[in-house]
């Protein structure tokens, strides 16, 4: 057994760096003996163990083996997983564990961000694995050799591979379902009620929210209408969307690539500032929720359970104002020089962090089969949403003719029920499987469709700013940058939007930005991209 020691770092999120080696003084093992096995096919004629480290969502079973998905592979493979299984407090719980030297054979869920995955293998936690993948992994192979994009996102600086990745397609390029990920919703039965026409252009959208405010909509008698809402950074929930009707727009990132590939930060632009002055007119009238700039999750749902909103943000009404005809998209607004845009995140359905193997593990074979498992089209599809045939609860699916169909939950809530189901973890899933292997979801299907609709041709950026696998000394120094930056640019954002002041202090705010290393980020992004590029044509 190999025995850390390890040092804490000064990032944001705790991370260990290994300085020496030697022997556990553990009286148990926390990884499985040497089975000696070689030419591994499942199922295997003995069983064996492997001793894994994961994480699980708050309704998940505690332990992964209660999940038939799981019972399901231990069965075609007769490969045991003995689980240390966390519900809360994984990562800090997961850095313990590393550092008390006794590692596992490997860390399913892992959750790793890039510095983890580069110290780790700097301080010998973990082996690459791009051998075992080339030797012993045939389905992720296939994967790779076909979408060499993801290969190359998954290689770290140094040319090794060091993790297996979480994979979900759903729509390409300019069609991604992530393109958009703060959808505003507008209520259109508000709209009938006042005759009120759909509003085209920012202009109009403040007609319509003094409308809401005054005329008493919902005809209850009572002013307690709340025309526009949101979570300030609130991801999904933020009103970033509509920064797009004033410029280059906003997202999450504060980061869009140019059709001329160069990076530009988003939240210093004289567009961004026209966005804000716009929101700071809406607060000047009183059509803000006042709640807006403090409320959490579970005080904004409450409020759209009882549709008290004109306007919100979110990824799927669903999530906020439930299954109703009440509220509909928004569309894109022209703003004052009468242009409409969308902003596209920089969302993809990638992951480089959903599994790695320790240098304790002394059966890579078996391990990288046993992983290889997970990528099989049928078990992708489960680990992802859930699967079938559980006479416990409800289904995700039905296997039909050999595909595994969508079933319809009759109530079941769809997110409740994937964290008691799904496998999460190393998996696929492509857009060349819907109708193949799987259909696609419904409500992503629905809200793809939402989106050709409203958004697609306003999107005029060809490329999203990719998941760069930086040196850990860059990704170092962007996240001392981005923890001054990133909460500055929201205090700032919200005093100005409820205060206004923006004219009188915006050149106060471009010093601030530069003093705590603006170009020094810009400048660490764009060589991050421009390497990107040369390796995507090298491919």
């Amino acid at each position: 057994m190999k025995k850390v020691k390890l040092l804490v770092t000064a990032l944001a999120v705790s991370t260990l760096v290994l300085s020496g080696c030697g022997k556990s003084s553990s009286s148990k093992s926390t990884s499985s003996p040497d089975y000696e096995l070689e030419s591994v096919s499942f199922p295997l004629k003995e069983k064996v163990t492997l001793k894994m480290i994961s994480q699980s969502a708050a309704l998940a079973p505690k332990d992964p083996n209660d999940k038939l998905i799981f019972q399901r592979l231990e069965e075609d493979t007769n490969v045991h997983i003995d689980w240390t299984n966390y519900n809360s407090d994984f990562t800090e719980k997961r850095n313990l564990d590393i550092a008390s030297g006794d590692l596992p054979d490997a860390i399913f869920n892992a959750g790793a961000s890039d510095y983890d995955l580069l110290n780790w293998s700097d301080s010998g936690v973990i082996v690459p694995v791009e051998e075992l993948i080339e030797k012993y992994m045939p389905n992720l192979s296939k994967i790779l050799d076909e979408n060499p994009q993801y290969r190359q996102l998954l290689t770290a600086p140094d040319g090794h591979i060091y993790s297996f990745p979480w994979i979900e397609e759903l729509g390409t390029d300019k069609d991604s379902i992530h393109t958009v990920n703060d959808m505003a919703w507008i209520n259109t039965e508000w709209l009938e009620k006042l005759g009120l026409e759909m509003p085209t252009t920012t202009d109009e959208l403040v007609k319509v929210l003094e409308a809401f405010k005054t005329q008493d909509p919902n005809g209850n008698g009572e002013a307690d209408e709340i025309p526009f809402s949101f979570i300030n950074d609130g991801g999904n929930e933020d009103l970033k969307f509509l920064f797009s009707a004033f410029g280059e727009g906003d997202n999450d990132d504060h980061l869009i690539v140019n059709n001329d590939g160069k990076v530009q930060f988003t939240a210093n632009t004289d567009g961004y500032k026209a966005a804000i002055k716009f929101f700071n007119q809406l607060q000047q009238k009183g059509l803000i929720d006042s709640e807006a700039f403090e409320q959490d999750w579970n005080t904004y749902v409450a409020k759209g359970k009882e549709q008290k909103y004109g306007v919100y943000f979110t990824w799927d009404k669903m999530n906020i104002t439930g299954d109703n005809d009440q509220y509909d998209v928004l569309p894109v607004l022209a703003g004052p020089s009468g242009q409409k845009h969308v902003t596209r995140t920089n969302g993809i359905g990638f992951s480089r962090d959903r599994f790695v193997i320790t240098s304790a593990n002394k059966n890579l074979e078996l391990t990288a089969k046993w992983v290889d498992k997970m990528y099989e089209p049928l078990q992708s599809v489960q680990n992802n949403w859930g699967t079938y045939g559980d006479t416990e609860q409800a289904n995700i699916f039905e296997l039909k003719d050999g595909m595994l169909q969508h079933l319809s939950l009759d109530g079941a809530a769809p997110g409740e029920l994937r964290q008691k189901t799904e496998a999460a973890g190393p998996l696929a899933v492509l857009d060349s499987y819907y109708d193949t292997v799987t259909t696609m979801p419904d409500d992503a299907k629905w809200r793809l469709d939402l989106m050709k609709k409203y958004y697609s041709e306003y999107i005029t950026n060809d490329n999203i700013y990719p998941k760069v696998f930086l040196t850990k000394e860059k990704t170092d120094r962007l996240a001392k940058i981005e923890t001054d930056m990133w909460d500055y640019i929201y205090l700032k954002r919200a005093e100005w939007i409820t205060n206004g002041n923006i004219d009188k202090e915006w050149d106060e705010y471009l010093a601030e930005l530069k003093r705590v290393g603006i170009d020094e980020w810009i400048q660490i992004k764009q060589e991050g991209y421009d390497d990107y590029i040369k390796g995507t044509e090298n491919t």
